[in-house]
């Protein structure tokens, strides 16, 4: 199934996000105004995330792959600053609208031909909600593959637990094909050469209750988070 392409798989979703790139931010930050914050907020989030629990080396390369209009990837270019970021999205509306600071230093495009398999890390950041869950297996093992010996896969995806979480995914303009799918679900499509690392549960406080953030940390097994990152390493 691997060897099915991405396109393939998701392309007829996904590709709806096309009509949304122009004003995407607007609109997800319209989305998560319960939460006091933005959308570029979430992509720092996820950012920091990586750099603190994955802590790629100097010179890694990193594959976001479902980068949209490449709000995670500017973060972790200037969280990760000595790293090269390439990034994979079937909307080709919005690989356009990838700034040009990203496309000089990687490679961003709608096509797979053109990236790699030699990663030290590939994120898939709120992609799999969008994926026919007959689907979803294969675009795992399809981004696993990219991975090098070693490298390690980063799945973040909203928790239908959380009831915020489920109000903001029914409101949004561009969830209407969204099946969450809880972090046991994501766990059991981490197969084949990839080892299950951790899951931690994410995000917990609004803005207005953001001095408790610094207990974010200490409550990654609490599953209230508003989202979760599932982590699984190439050992092949």
């Amino acid at each position: 199934m691997v060897g099915l392409t991405t396109r393939k798989l998701v392309g007829d979703q996904l590709s709806s996000f096309d009509a949304v790139a122009a004003n995407y931010e607007e609109l997800v930050t319209k989305n998560v105004w319960i939460t006091g914050e933005s959308s570029d907020y979430f992509a720092a989030y996820k950012a920091a995330y990586i750099a603190r629990r994955i802590a790629p080396g100097k010179g890694a390369k990193i594959l976001d792959y479902g980068c949209g209009v490449g709000l995670l990837s500017g973060h972790l270019k200037k969280t990760l600053a000595n790293t090269q970021i390439d990034g994979f999205d079937v909307s080709s509306e919005s690989v356009q609208r990838i700034s040009e600071d990203l496309t000089k230093q990687g490679t961003f495009s709608s096509t797979l031909d053109r990236l790699g398999h030699d990663y030290d890390v590939v994120v898939i950041s709120n992609v799999m909600h969008h994926v026919r869950p007959a689907d979803r297996q294969a675009l795992v093992l399809e981004a696993g593959s990219r991975l090098g010996a070693g490298g390690r896969l980063v799945i973040f995806e909203h928790n239908p637990i959380n009831p915020l979480t489920r109000w903001a995914v029914s409101e949004c303009p561009f969830d209407e094909d969204a099946i969450l799918l809880r972090a046991r679900e994501t766990r059991g499509y981490i197969q084949a050469n990839l080892r299950f690392l951790w899951r931690d549960y994410i995000v917990f406080f609004p803005r207005w209750l953001a001095w408790f953030r610094t207990m974010e940390q200490v409550l990654r097994a609490c599953p209230l988070g508003a989202q979760y990152a599932v982590v699984a390493e190439r050992h092949l």
